[in-house]
């Protein structure tokens, strides 16, 4: 087992940056598939109202396995579950090659969600148990950042992959990324926990989820993490149709306009991993509901007003991702600690199927208002999305501020004393 880290050094980001280049291949696996969605259809011969389902069922898959995986990871350790994910993930990309209808697509898409599982459920478990609460925040933040190359260069990667060759090829490239990675974490990935070599029965994870599911706090805190991502995830999930169909955008425009969306998200993000050992854990989250609720109030006045709406859309979506980077770090931490009553994989897996679950169905929901109410109705769902993200994150956010404040107060009056 490795002892925790209270500083970053160039060591012990190597397995880190290994995790995150497998999350990248992960998310580009979805973002830059986005923009071929029209060529899929077309080639399958079907509606273009398909396009969304990818992504349902690439979320739907990231919903399955959670529970196995975490409470897997705490009895056998961390490493033999994640390595097993990596090349899991890169066989999958590889046999979209063989599916030769949309049926088969959107299954192929759900098997390679399922890589999702191991993100989250094992390799962020992995990745808080190496370092400290502060120290933990920052690499989440930074490794956000990274991550989130994929929802800004896929897009682009994914227009111009439509004008250059066959939509298939971007799993090939995917594939090699996640090879790249599994070597990466086969040299590098620490073991984080003592493997117990105890049987994993059903009952006895039912007895463990039953008791984390019960503990209503946790719940409370880990349904921040899609409400506030939801906005977001929707824009993903539509923005083709939304920009490219309905606008008349070309997909290298539609690209372009992910940029400054994705950087704002970016500049979150780092803006957190700069101020996290200076600010008070949790701030960052409070301040950051300004500009997630003015983004997407201003989004729906572009939409309702004005004859250029994808300019306002992108503004928009721009400031709300802007907060996002602030909070989801805060977020993801208070949430893996709200609760004690099982091993932090279980805990984990616990956030990332009530994550992937509320993803899913959100999207779906966009879609369907969507359809009702075109632009306007996939604005408002966004703002009513934060709105009750903040209703329920100030709470949660207070809470566990309060909590981490009180050992210093009491550390302190010791000190007078």
């Amino acid at each position: 087992m490795q002892s925790k880290h209270a500083k970053l050094t160039r060591s012990n980001l190597l397995f880190p940056l290994a995790l995150v280049l497998f999350e990248f291949a992960v998310y580009i696996c979805n973002d830059m598939i986005q923009p071929a969605m029209l060529s899929v259809t077309r080639e399958f011969l079907v509606d273009a109202s398909w396009a969304p389902s990818s992504m349902t069922a690439f979320l739907i898959g990231g919903a399955l396995l959670p529970w196995l995986t975490g409470p897997l990871s705490d009895r056998i350790g961390r490493r033999p579950v994640l390595l097993f994910g990596v090349a899991y993930f890169t066989v999958v990309c590889l046999a979209t090659y063989l599916v030769s209808s949309i049926e088969a697509f959107i299954a192929l898409r759900l098997l390679q969600g399922v890589g999702l599982c191991f993100i989250n459920a094992v390799g962020y478990a992995s990745l808080q148990e190496s370092f400290e609460e502060t120290a933990a925040v920052r690499v989440t933040a930074l490794m956000a950042n990274v991550a989130l190359i994929a929802p800004l260069v896929g897009p682009l990667a994914g227009a111009a992959l439509v004008e250059l060759a066959p939509w298939r090829s971007c799993f090939l490239f995917i594939a090699a990324l996640s090879l790249l990675s599994l070597i990466g974490l086969y040299l590098k990935m620490p073991e984080t926990v003592e493997a117990s070599g105890e049987k994993l029965p059903l009952s006895s994870m039912g007895r463990d989820y039953l008791k984390v599911f019960g503990h209503g706090r946790f719940v409370l805190a880990a349904l921040c993490i899609p409400l506030l991502a939801l906005p977001l995830m929707g824009w993903i999930a539509l923005s083709p149709v939304l920009l490219v169909r309905d606008l008349h955008m070309s997909t290298v425009e539609y690209g372009l306009m992910q940029l400054p969306v994705f950087g704002g998200l970016i500049a979150g993000n780092l803006a957190l991993a700069v101020i996290a050992d200076r600010w008070p854990l949790g701030r960052s989250a409070l301040i950051g509901m300004w500009p997630i609720v003015g983004g997407l109030t201003l989004m729906v006045g572009g939409v309702l007003l004005s004859s250029a709406p994808q300019y306002w859309m992108v503004a928009g979506m721009s400031l709300m991702a802007f907060g996002e980077g602030l909070a989801f770090g805060v977020l993801y931490r208070f949430a893996l600690m709200a609760t004690d009553r099982a091993g932090r994989g279980t805990i984990s897996a616990s956030m990332s199927m009530l994550a992937m679950a509320g993803y899913a169905v959100g999207i779906e929901l966009f879609r369907l208002v969507y359809q009702a109410g075109g632009l306007a109705g996939f604005a408002v769902l966004a703002l009513c999305f934060s709105l009750a993200y903040v209703a329920l994150g100030r709470k949660m956010v207070g809470v566990a501020m309060a909590e981490r404040e009180a050992p210093v107060m009491g550390e302190l009056a010791g000190q007078s004393a």
